[in-house]
């Protein structure tokens, strides 16, 4: 990355990260990012990275497969009302899923601002969202 695009030790598109959850899955990670717009507006941003390895031995590579989906404050009510719909769905068909011996702390990593990841601070605003798995 060119170095004249870091400001402060992050890239320009991290700057308006005002809080983030990293949720390790099995080979997958789940970033929720709380951002802010040009209009100040706060809005989620959900990033699911997946590892990849393609070719073997010697020649294998690593790649990470990314998938984003953007949530505004005017849809987080119909999102999690949809989301905990469909999960109730499928507990109710096939039971609910067990938790991975691997997953420790549910796979949840201590969410940060941007300013505090920098500073090694502990978090003093937390930011809530509840969705039940």
């Amino acid at each position: 990355m060119d170095e004249s695009k870091k400001k402060n030790g992050f890239r320009e598109s991290d700057l308006d990260i005002i809080a983030s959850k990293a949720i390790k899955a099995g080979k997958r990670i789940y970033y929720m990012d709380v951002k802010k717009n040009r209009r100040d507006e706060m809005f989620l941003a959900i990033t699911e990275s997946k590892k990849v390895i393609t070719g073997e031995g010697e020649s294998a590579q690593v790649n990470f497969e990314k998938h984003k989906i953007f949530i505004y404050k005017e849809d987080f009510e119909k999102f999690k009302n949809g989301l905990n719909e469909l999960i109730k769905y499928i507990e109710e068909r096939q039971g609910a899923c067990p938790s991975r011996e691997s997953d420790k702390d549910n796979g949840v990593a201590e969410a940060k601002t941007a300013e505090n990841a920098a500073n090694d601070n502990p978090l003093s605003d937390e930011i809530k969202i509840d969705i039940d798995f």
